[in-house]
């Protein structure tokens, strides 16, 4: 190992599912993207639910709004990890 400490970072991105998804046609695309909103939004609508059992539908989707809003927020972060090798 070098004296200088090499840095090698991490995202989120999956290499795989994304050279899947490209040989997708863009209408795939697009319908893989809303069947995964989809799958996200009833998640997060059934954790509140469960939350507040006697919550109305209009309450309960507004604080889906409110959680994603408050998500959206963030940055995408990065990870590093000192020491090993690139």
């Amino acid at each position: 190992m070098t004296s200088q400490t090499q840095h090698r970072r991490f995202t989120h991105t999956d290499i795989d599912l994304m050279k899947a998804r490209m040989k997708l046609s863009s209408g795939q695309r697009i319908q893989a993207m809303l069947d995964a909103r989809t799958v996200l939004f009833g998640i997060m609508r059934g954790r509140i639910r469960h939350q507040y059992p006697g919550m109305a539908e209009r309450e309960l989707n507004i604080k889906v709004i409110e959680e994603i809003d408050r998500a959206q927020q963030f940055k995408t972060r990065t990870f590093t990890l000192s020491g090993h090798p690139a």
